[in-house]
């Protein structure tokens, strides 16, 4: 987007990103995940399986994810987070954990999430 001084301009464009976040929160499916320990970790635990069975985003019906790490919120499209954890696969990210370490998923740096 260009740059533009124009208080009218930037207000506008505002507005509209005001709208479509609105449009967003009311007409999406958005499932909310608080990694307690994300913030001192610097990753969150996007989990595919569970107790042998797809599971977390490779079953979810949600449109977005929303990761709760402290006190700020990262909203990010299932397909986009799909696509940013598929790389991690078969990695030394590619983790068990969970309740009693039942569950696989990527150890996401938030680095990445964001």
């Amino acid at each position: 987007m260009k740059h533009n001084n124009d208080f009218k301009y930037d207000l506008e464009v505002g507005q509209l990103k005001e709208s479509e976040l609105g449009d967003m929160l009311s007409n999406s499916k958005i499932e909310v995940k608080y990694d307690l320990r994300a913030k001192e970790t610097g990753n969150v635990f996007v989990e595919y399986e569970s107790r042998g069975k797809p599971s977390g985003i490779s079953t979810t019906q949600s449109d977005f994810y929303c990761f709760a790490i402290a006190h700020s919120f990262v909203l990010i499209s299932l397909s986009e987070l799909k696509t940013r954890c598929r790389k991690y696969i078969g990695t030394r990210r590619d983790v068990v954990g969970g309740d009693s370490d039942t569950s696989k998923g990527i150890l996401l740096p938030i680095k990445d999430l964001i």
